[in-house]
């Protein structure tokens, strides 16, 4: 939803609330598409989302809708606008989910109440997000969909298409592939619609599947699902269990949400915050959240400072490299941060292993000193015209020349140091390549000013 139809509805949302208007209100949101309904929960007070939510709990088919609401919004503020409901409504709303966004927000509930929500659903729903729930958090197998048609390769074209037919009656979402499976509901085949379409009915399915199938195992990170669906261009893939058996597909608007959600979590990692930090957190809940990496941050600087401290008697001799120096370090972390982006997405991409790790340090090397050199230039020369030094200007191109490489080296290196040892990339490399360019852009310059200049 674009931004200003998202404010004009929140302002009209809002009004009708507070005139308790709520007849119009309802009016107003049948007319709009669940998903933007879901956006403008997410910017309501809890007070307001529970007015909103209110509306659609009189009949089945406006729980329908209120399901199809619900499967769009985060996880957490969806727990927030469930839990004041009665267990009878949270039932009724979670049994519309697909088994997949079920199981994503059943575990948020208190332990006691997932037991009483998992008792009071229909059986083969319950019994659907239990067995998702056995499976590792971020594995396949927790985000799979068991809404799926898989039919016997025995079975014909013409019984194919009856079968996807009467799916569509029982309000079960019509596949993008037909997969086909044995007597023992093993994968053995995949048909997509088109394919089945234009062939002769009486055609068996196994005479006509492709046998070639992308598929991913239970266990299979979520990260690397996503990298399937978006390398071959998938709508959607199996989901076997060891035995090769099917037990659900994952669709391509829940590899929207991971390669969202992922790429969410490596930019607050990046940043130095945690992945479930929220501008909806309360005060406490910030603070607690973001003052860890802060101290950690304290702790980097000051061995900035201690090296600043060391050259003390440089800098009160000279003082024109005061005025110079935070540049060094500041030009050096910009450089070393760029490069950390950029070895970072490469490797949760999945295109990026230590093997090939020398061609790329030797290219990115050759970036930096050719950028190094550039900069240092443009530095030797408005230190010439602005201090009528140049003595100071060569002191001070060569510590960016040697920053620029540091900071590239490092920036190469240490996000695939961090993936060799199992350790994630993003969460602590830019915090090491910034202390490394600051520690070393500083004593490069004072350590070059004192040999020449001082000395």
């Amino acid at each position: 939803m674009k931004q200003v139809a998202l404010e004009k509805l929140l302002r009209f949302t809002k009004q009708f609330i507070k005139l308790r208007t709520l007849g119009h209100l309802r009016n107003a949101l049948k007319k709009i598409h669940y998903a933007d309904i879901a956006t403008l929960l997410e910017y309501l007070t809890q007070q307001e989302r529970l007015t909103v939510v209110q509306l659609f709990l009189d009949n089945q088919d406006e729980i329908s809708h209120l399901g199809e609401i619900i499967s769009e919004i985060k996880p957490e503020i969806a727990i927030e606008i469930l839990s004041p409901l009665s267990q009878k409504h949270i039932v009724a709303i979670l049994e519309e989910l697909s088994s997949d966004d079920a199981a994503s927000l059943i575990p948020l509930f208190n332990e006691d109440i997932q037991l009483e929500i998992l008792k009071k659903m229909k059986h083969e729903d319950s019994a659907d997000i239990q067995e998702q729930l056995a499976y590792p958090e971020e594995s396949a197998g927790r985000i799979m969909s068991s809404d799926y048609l898989a039919l016997d390769e025995t079975t014909t074209a013409g019984d194919a298409i009856s079968a996807i037919q009467l799916a569509n009656e029982e309000d079960i979402d019509v596949p993008f592939y037909l997969y086909v499976i044995d007597e023992d509901e093993r994968l053995k085949g995949v048909i997509s619609l088109k394919q089945l379409i234009l062939i002769k009915p009486k055609s068996k399915l196994r005479d006509i599947m492709t046998t070639d199938i992308y598929k991913v195992d239970v266990f299979t990170d979520q990260e690397e699902v996503a990298t399937v669906v978006a390398d071959y261009n998938l709508l959607a893939i199996p989901v076997v269990d060891e035995t090769d058996r099917l037990v659900g597909v994952v669709t391509v608007d829940d590899i929207i949400d991971i390669i969202q959600e992922e790429a969410t979590e490596d930019i607050y990692k990046l940043a130095g915050v945690t992945q479930d930090y929220s501008p909806e957190l309360g005060l406490k809940e910030s603070l607690l959240k973001r003052l860890p990496w802060l101290f950690i941050s304290l702790f980097t600087t000051s061995v900035s400072a201690i090296v600043v401290a060391i050259f003390k008697g440089t800098i009160e001799n000279i003082i024109t490299l005061a005025v110079l120096m935070p540049i060094i370090p500041a030009i050096g972390g910009v450089v070393g941060n760029q490069t950390v982006a950029i070895m970072v997405r490469e490797i949760v991409l999945g295109n990026l292993e230590w093997k090939r790790s020398k061609t790329i340090i030797i290219k990115q090397l050759i970036v930096s000193i050719g950028s190094g050199i550039t900069i240092g230039l443009v530095g030797i020369g408005g230190t010439l015209i602005i201090f009528k030094r140049i003595d100071i200007g060569l002191i001070f191109g060569a510590s960016i020349m040697i920053n620029l490489f540091i900071a590239t080296l490092f920036g190469t290196i240490i996000p695939l140091f961090l993936k060799k040892l199992k350790l994630d990339p993003a969460l602590a490399s830019g915090m090491i390549v910034t202390m490394t360019t600051d520690v070393m852009g500083l004593l490069s310059f004072l350590g070059l000013a004192t040999i020449f200049l001082i000395k």
